[in-house]
């Protein structure tokens, strides 16, 4: 059981970049994905969750307007569409599997709440001038 994240990189503020994350050895659609980052010096926070059937999507506030979670599953992929990149996007990016997507008002469920079972190594976004 594998999950692997690519696409991560050093991008200009205002930039885009599109991660993802790629199954292995199990089938992606019977789970709920999310992608998480941290920060330096910071926790783990949820950025994005897309639900097992993909009919609906969670956005932390941080990034709401500005970064799409999508999910093809033939390639057995998701992706995250980051537009308007700020130096604060700046972290590790990985992806993670659960069982739902983990949110509270107006955004996602701090890290801890989630039950992970699969999640990957984690690619890095530098948003840098």
């Amino acid at each position: 059981l594998q999950l692997v994240e690519s696409g991560g990189g050093l991008v200009q503020p205002g930039g885009s970049l599109r991660l993802s994350c790629a199954a292995s050895g199990f089938t992606l659609d019977r789970y709920a994905i999310g992608w998480f980052r941290q920060a330096p010096g910071k926790e783990r926070e949820g950025v994005a969750c897309t639900s097992r059937l993909a009919d609906w999507a969670y956005y932390a506030g941080s990034v709401k307007g500005r970064f799409t979670i999508s999910r093809d599953s033939p390639k057995a992929t998701v992706y995250l569409q980051m537009n308007s990149l700020k130096p604060e996007d700046t972290g590790v990016y990985f992806c993670a599997t659960d069982n739902i997507c983990r949110t509270v008002v107006g955004g996602l469920a701090p890290y801890v709440r989630w039950s992970f079972e699969v999640w990957g190594q984690g690619t890095l976004v530098n948003v840098s001038s």
